[in-house]
């Protein structure tokens, strides 16, 4: 038998804000691009990522009900219960949202009124 072994990859990389937007600064070498800007709106990017956490507290039993949730959270019920929506939209469509491919993404405000249940619905809904 032989024994476990490992390897390590390093990637020299910062994360910066710049102008509202993350950019990634990799080292420079001569001739390529030394940033590459992220194109997915940020503030679409946060509440997917809040919506997610959320339902997971509540999946996990942390909580018993959204209304206690809000409450806990400090955070107002019908936008909690707006944001929780956000987990239901087609997987398809998270990952537009989260890559920034969507050329005209639906704005936020958009995507937390109510949507058809049916994955093929809501793109067609959101004109994808």
């Amino acid at each position: 038998m032989t024994a476990a072994t490992s390897i390590t990859v390093r990637v020299p990389l910062k994360v910066r804000r710049r102008r509202g937007r993350k950019t990634v600064l990799t080292p420079v070498r001569e001739g390529d691009e030394a940033t590459i800007p992220t194109r997915a709106d940020p503030a679409l990017v946060k509440a997917l990522g809040r919506a997610f956490r959320y339902q997971r507290l509540l999946d996990e039993g942390r909580y018993a009900s959204i209304t206690e949730m809000a409450e806990a959270e400090r955070i107002e019920r019908g936008y909690l219960g707006s944001l929780l929506r956000l987990t239901l939209l087609a997987p398809a469509m998270v990952e537009e949202l989260m890559e920034g491919r969507t050329g005209s993404a639906p704005s936020l405000p958009r995507l937390l009124q109510p949507l058809p249940e049916v994955w093929e619905h809501q793109l067609e809904a959101l004109g994808r």
